[in-house]
């Protein structure tokens, strides 16, 4: 992410937060490993401890961020989320423990259900519901808590490839429109762009990518100022 959005024209402290059990916090086997917890159990090996995992290390971040001199006690917090980081974003949002004054979402996971769906269609295998995979989808899946995530009327904006063959552009479409009327009074700081040609990795193409990248710089540049 770093490489893909250095957002240099944002002035702002950037910190680039690695998902759990993904990069340099892989665990022990590796992808070995993603593929054991991803065929035992996607909802609860894999989407909890690294999308909610995320979201819940966030007010250590901050914390951390703020004993450090790196920011203000009541410093604005922006997050930006691509896929299941997405995701984490949301589910920030919705359990506010940290206050989030804008975040872009891009090609985001509306939760875990948005997630097995996307499972179930690359690996044309069903996802064995439980109790508790339910409960996890209950407390994670976006639509569903709409009036949460706009507690504070964050300043939002969706950017959802046309062509992302993994995410359901529907879901972004879902959840913007269960938005809009809690935002009647400040329609300006909710947005979803769907972007032509743009598939789940946009980084890879040198078009969506320059196109994601002025689309994040201007929004959180405006948030900013608001």
């Amino acid at each position: 992410m770093m490489e893909a959005l250095p957002l240099d024209d944002v002035d702002a402290v950037k910190v680039y937060l690695g998902l759990p059990l993904f990069g340099a916090r892989a665990p022990a086997g590796g992808n070995k490993e993603l593929a054991r917890r991803q065929s035992e159990d996607v909802g609860l090996e894999l989407f909890k401890p690294v999308v909610a995992g995320a979201a819940d290390e966030l007010p250590a971040v901050v914390e951390a961020l703020r004993t450090n001199a790196c920011m203000q006690r009541d410093g604005a917090i922006e997050l930006v989320g691509f896929s299941a980081g997405g995701a984490a974003a949301l589910y920030a949002l919705s359990q506010d423990k940290v206050k989030i004054d804008a975040a872009v979402l891009i090609n985001a996971s509306t939760g875990l259900s948005a997630s097995v769906q996307a499972y179930e269609q690359a690996t044309k295998q069903t996802y064995a519901w439980s109790p508790a995979s339910r409960e996890l989808a209950r407390r994670t899946d976006a639509i569903a808590h709409t009036a949460d995530i706009a507690r504070h009327h964050p300043a939002l904006l969706f950017l959802q490839g046309s062509n992302d063959s993994v995410i359901d552009s529907h879901v972004a479409s879902e959840l913007y429109e269960g938005l809009r009327p809690l935002y009647r009074k400040q329609a300006s700081r909710l947005q979803l762009r769907q972007l032509p040609d743009m598939s789940h990795q946009w980084a890879a193409d040198a078009s969506s990518l320059a196109g994601v990248r002025r689309a994040v710089g201007a929004w959180l540049g405006a948030a900013s100022t608001q």
